[in-house]
């Protein structure tokens, strides 16, 4: 893992006599250093966003941009590993702000169908503007062709974990 030391990044040492990293020391290494990042870029962002904007709130604009499709509340809850009630709450307080529209399904009157609005798109794309300025300094760290070299594999993690969610055999998971 990289660290910083006082003349900038900290390249781990390698050892061409080092014995094999066994899977699970592996792993626990990258959600562990996964983890730290999370909770401290987590931590800068929620500082810079905009008009008392939550993460909550921010991921779930996110999500409808990354995905381009409308969702149930149910879908949306499932998909954040959040309770039906917790994802209601965070989706009326989007609508409140004008950044989801809600309406009932055509084909069950009782479920309802959400989608992001111009506002939320807008919302989203500010917050981001926002947090740049704070992260910036990462960039002149670590460039950002290094950066997206390792996208390919956090990106297969993400999959992996997102099919095995459910218990999905073909994810891999617990089935």
């Amino acid at each position: 893992m990289s660290a910083d030391g006082p003349a900038g990044p900290v390249e781990p040492e390698e050892s061409p006599n080092a014995a094999p990293v066994p899977p699970g020391a592996a792993l626990f290494a990258l959600f562990n250093e996964i983890g730290i990042i999370e909770q401290l870029s987590r931590n800068r962002f929620q500082r810079v966003m905009p008009d008392g904007m939550q993460i909550s709130h921010f991921s779930v604009l996110n999500h409808f941009v990354r995905v381009r499709e409308e969702a149930s509340p149910v879908q949306l809850a499932r998909a954040f590993q959040v309770s039906k009630p917790s994802m209601t709450n965070t989706l009326q307080r989007l609508e409140a702000a004008g950044y989801v529209a809600i309406r009932p399904d055509p084909r069950d009157g009782r479920a309802k169908r959400v989608t992001i609005t111009p506002a939320g798109r807008a919302a989203r794309d500010a917050a981001i503007a926002a947090l740049i300025p704070q992260m910036g300094w990462l960039a002149e760290r670590i460039p950002p062709e290094r950066l997206l070299s390792i996208l390919p594999v956090l990106q297969e993690l993400r999959a992996l974990l997102d099919a095995a969610r459910d218990g999905d055999p073909d994810g891999g998971g617990p089935g």
